[in-house]
């Protein structure tokens, strides 16, 4: 294994893989292996790149930090030369959060400083200028991400925010530097390292990532949203450890299900466009609270309107989120949903279900976590950072786990087609 990745929650995974196994032009990508939590048993010799996802984004900073150590040691054990730290292109945190404390510690098992961070993933619409976070046209603090449930952004600066989060001294590398190609940046990284442990560097456009991918070829550590890794492949290909070119082709025939817990925008205009001509069920957060609404019901549901592309969902607007999160506790509200969604997920593949769409980082972490499904494989891409996935053994299941502001607005039935035979 050549390239290693940790991903704090299971979408971002999906999301970096494909980006990985998509590579660019004229190269390609890599052999990519999704792997659902840190592995026990070695890698398969054929795999090029492997991630590794966890579902670490919102637990305790140290309970992050142990397993992404633990993720960092079983990848150099594969042989890995280079290690991505993989978080939301949203910079998904709190002033307390996880990414700063992870970064920082990994950073100091490598014994590297320098050390590249770069949540911009241009193609989703996210950039990064003068060291603040943009979502389209809008600051983060002003895209929605501000009232997200569980990881609200209210400061675009990520220079600060890491501020809040990590000991560790933060710089920038602004795009007037960035504009000048690798040569530049390689350097500019080069003066860092006597300074700074993390460095933000800004990306407005996929040639800039292109540039910086360039510019770190010999790093051991980088950090930051899926766009970071497009320009890695290259330069294994280029030193012929790689051949690129994968052919990635893969899915399944059979019943079908889609799981939306996600409330971002996306998600919501998502299933608002799938309702007009699918069978659809609304999540009751009150009757489930209530132990009146049950995986059971869900699946019931499913399975009478097998082949309609049926879709259960909890998302909101975040003015019914708060209501909900004020009346039963913020992290009782989560864990009980995502236990609904991972049993359901869980007797809907024991009933038959082979092509499963999900929806939202935290539902997708608790369904594959039920699912126990081993090492993933990487199929073509959906939309934009959402690639199919294929797991092995003798019952294999397609799937497409999806960030909640990823994808088109008709995802749902896209992903479907998507997840069947080809």
């Amino acid at each position: 294994m050549l390239l290693g990745v940790i991903a704090d929650d299971f979408t971002g995974a999906s999301d970096i893989a494909n980006t990985i196994a998509k590579g660019t032009l004229p190269y390609g990508g890599l052999r990519t292996a999704q792997f659902l939590g840190v592995p026990t048993l070695r890698a398969p010799t054929d795999i090029e790149a492997g991630v590794v996802s966890l579902k670490s984004r919102t637990i305790p900073a140290k309970q992050a930090v142990e397993q992404s150590l633990a993720a960092l040691q079983w990848l150099l054990e594969q042989g890995c030369r280079q290690i991505v730290f993989k978080y939301c292109s949203t910079f998904d945190s709190t002033k307390d959060g996880n990414i700063g404390p992870v970064g920082e510690a990994l950073a100091a098992a490598l014994n590297v400083r320098g050390v590249v961070v770069c949540p911009a993933f241009p193609g989703a619409g996210r950039t990064i200028y003068m060291g603040h976070l943009f979502v389209q046209d809008r600051l983060l603090s002003e895209s929605g991400m501000q009232t997200h449930p569980l990881t609200p952004m209210t400061d675009p600066d990520i220079r600060r925010w890491l501020g809040y989060q990590t000991t560790a001294s933060v710089g920038l590398i602004a795009h007037q530097t960035v504009s000048r190609g690798a040569a530049a940046i390689r350097k500019a990284l080069e003066i860092a390292r006597a300074e700074h442990t993390m460095m933000i560097v800004d990306a407005i456009s996929d040639a800039d990532l292109a540039a910086i991918g360039e510019a770190v070829a010999d790093h051991k550590l980088i950090t930051g949203g899926s766009g970071i890794a497009s320009g890695l492949p290259a330069n294994f290909i280029r030193q012929g450890l790689a051949a690129g070119n994968v052919e990635r082709s893969l899915g399944i025939d059979g019943p079908e299900a889609i799981l939306a817990g996600s409330c971002s925008g996306a998600t919501r205009g998502q299933v608002d466009v799938h309702k007009s001509r699918h069978p659809t069920l609304p999540i009751d957060i009150d009757r489930v609270m209530k132990g009146e609404m049950l995986p059971d019901d869900l699946v019931a549901f499913i399975q009478a309107n097998r082949g309609n592309a049926p879709l259960v969902y909890s998302s909101a607007t975040p003015a019914d989120v708060q209501r909900m999160q004020a009346k039963y506790g913020r992290e009782t509200v989560a864990e009980k949903l995502e236990h609904l969604f991972a049993e359901t997920a869980r007797k809907l593949v024991d009933a038959g279900v082979t092509r499963l769409v999900v929806a939202g980082g935290e539902t997708s972490g608790a369904v594959v976590s039920a699912l126990n499904l081993g090492p993933l494989k990487i199929g073509s891409e959906i939309d934009p950072g959402v690639p199919v996935l294929l797991s092995g053994g003798e019952k294999p299941i397609a799937l497409a786990l999806k960030s909640g502001n990823f994808g088109a607005p008709d995802f749902f039935t896209k992903a479907l087609e998507r997840l069947a035979a080809r």
